[in-house]
Order: structure tokens, then sequence, then C-alpha cells
């Protein structure tokens, strides 16, 4: 079941991260590069570094869950924030806008270009 809504804490993490990481190891970046508590109840967000792929951890009745979103073709748009922060504190609206409004890869538009020009 879907558990994520409004009245949750949001958390992205702002450098690049594996997307083999898994529980164990996102749990751990929760704790000591975002210095946050995983069993708090917040969600926290992970991007790899091509903006293709989205993980989110949250703990939930029962146990941790992680969310995974995966893009066929575009990248996710991120927020603009310090890349100084160990994670930026972001609204379940950012969250959709991150999700839902992914933009064209470059590389797929310049080509797009080149073929309608043909």
């Amino acid at each position: 079941m879907f558990y994520l809504h409004d009245k949750l804490k949001y958390f992205l993490y702002p450098a690049p991260v594996d997307m083999r990481k898994s529980f164990y190891t996102l749990s751990g970046i929760v704790k000591s590069r975002m210095n946050r508590d995983v069993q708090s109840g917040e969600v926290f967000i992970f991007v790899n570094k091509r903006l293709t792929t989205m993980k989110i951890l949250h703990l939930e009745h029962g146990g941790l869950v992680i969310y995974h979103k995966k893009l066929e073709s575009g990248v996710f748009k991120l927020p603009t924030f310090d890349e100084d922060l160990t994670s930026a504190a972001i609204s379940w609206h950012d969250l959709m806008l991150i999700a839902q409004n992914v933009k064209p890869r470059k590389r797929l538009l310049k080509q797009r270009q080149k073929e309608a020009f043909f």
C-alpha cells in the first residue's frame, strides 16, 4: 500500500547514489551522511548520477519500504539546493514535481532535432 502523503517530512540526499544499494546501505547513508534517523518516520529520497532512477526509503507499519522508480526515457528534474547540505528538506509537492515532471535527456533532444532537420 502506498503510504506517502503531505503530512510527512521529506529529505532529498543531494549526492548521487548507486542504485544497487538497498535497505541497509541506504539506512546507513541516512544515519551517517544525512545525520537523520531512519526510524523517525521521515521519508528519504535518493537519485542516481544520471537522474534516471529514484529510490525512496520510508519506515511504514511493519518495516522499511523502498519505492523505486526507473525512467525509460528522460531525467528527473531536481530542485536547486546548496550542495554543501547533507540533506535538503523538500515538500510532498516538490516530490510530486520531481516524480512527474520528467524532462527529456539532452542527447535525445539533439537526436530529435537532427531527425527533424533531415
